[in-house]
């Protein structure tokens, strides 16, 4: 099947699932690339992650931050079901900033992000990754303010009313009325830029290699693997990402090194227009498109 055929057919299946997407795969040899609306930006959720991790090992690489320093984290007194790890903590806990990043990469633990955001705030974040030459990644506000949504405020059985809400609301440029879904608000990126910070963490760049080396190290043990992992994990594969998620998006970027040396960067970004928290169904058709393309590319 020709580009533009995969690419037309890949589009109606999103669109006959519910969902619109932000898809590119570049092979980290050659550069050749494949996507759909790859320059399309959402908001980035827990993505954000990547380059807070990378910030904070740069510091930490400078000796500006010890790793081993431990800070004392307030208990999370989470009553609402979805965070894990800290949020749920009932008492102080101290933790060392080395392992804040492990938390929040391989759980995506919010309460560790803005722990290490508190020493790194958005606004330097942003300035480092730019600093590294990665354009159109915005770095705007911490990761607490994601759990202020219409989602926080309904009972577990009127969730969809908050998944509604956000499907109705958005307008045709990405504007929302809800502050972490737009775009010119929220911290934002596309499918591309997120590609380009994929490459300069696992290609030479002008972010050091140990620095590199240890969010690759950190994204490979990420455990919230039923997005695109069950179609880019084998013995014959080694996959390394990062999950995001807000209301009704749903990402997941990451890297997939096959054994005989290609080496893929993977970007999904998408929206659904299903007003239900939990949708399976959602999550293995952006694997499934997200492959298709993957595939494409490899058999060039």
């Amino acid at each position: 099947m020709n580009t533009e055929a995969l690419l037309v057919r890949l589009r109606e299946e999103l669109a006959d699932g519910g969902l619109r997407g932000a898809f590119l795969v570049r092979d980290l040899r050659t550069g050749h690339e494949v996507g759909i609306e790859p320059d399309l930006e959402f908001p980035s959720a827990s993505l954000i992650k990547i380059p807070l991790a990378a910030a904070t090992l740069e510091r930490i690489r400078s000796g500006e931050l010890d790793g081993a320093t431990q800070l004392e984290v307030a208990p999370g007194r989470t009553v609402t079901s979805g965070p894990t790890g800290l949020a749920r903590f009932r008492h102080p806990a101290r933790l060392a900033i080395d392992d804040l990043l492990y938390l929040m990469m391989s759980i995506s633990d919010g309460i560790a992000a803005d722990t290490l955001f508190e020493l790194t705030p958005p606004a330097q974040v942003g300035r480092m990754v730019r600093d590294w030459g990665v354009a159109g990644i915005s770095v705007r506000h911490p990761l607490g303010d994601l759990t202020d949504t219409p989602a926080e405020r309904f009972d577990a059985a009127d969730v969809h009313l908050a998944h509604s809400l956000a499907i109705g609301a958005a307008t045709a440029g990405q504007g929302h009325p809800l502050p972490q879904l737009d775009i010119s608000r929220a911290s934002s990126g596309s499918a591309r830029a997120y590609v380009n910070l994929l490459e300069a963490l696992w290609t030479p760049s002008k972010i050091d290699e140990t620095v590199s080396a240890r969010v690759r190290e950190l994204m490979g043990e990420n455990l919230i693997r039923q997005r695109l992992s069950p179609d880019f994990s084998s013995d014959a594969t080694k996959w390394c990402s990062k999950t995001g998620t807000l209301l009704n998006l749903r990402h997941e970027v990451g890297v997939v090194e096959h054994a005989d040396g290609q080496t893929f960067a993977v970007a999904a970004l998408t929206e659904s227009r299903v007003p239900a928290a939990i949708q399976p169904e959602a999550e293995a058709l952006m694997a499934q498109v997200a492959r298709a393309l993957r595939d494409h590319l490899r058999a060039r």
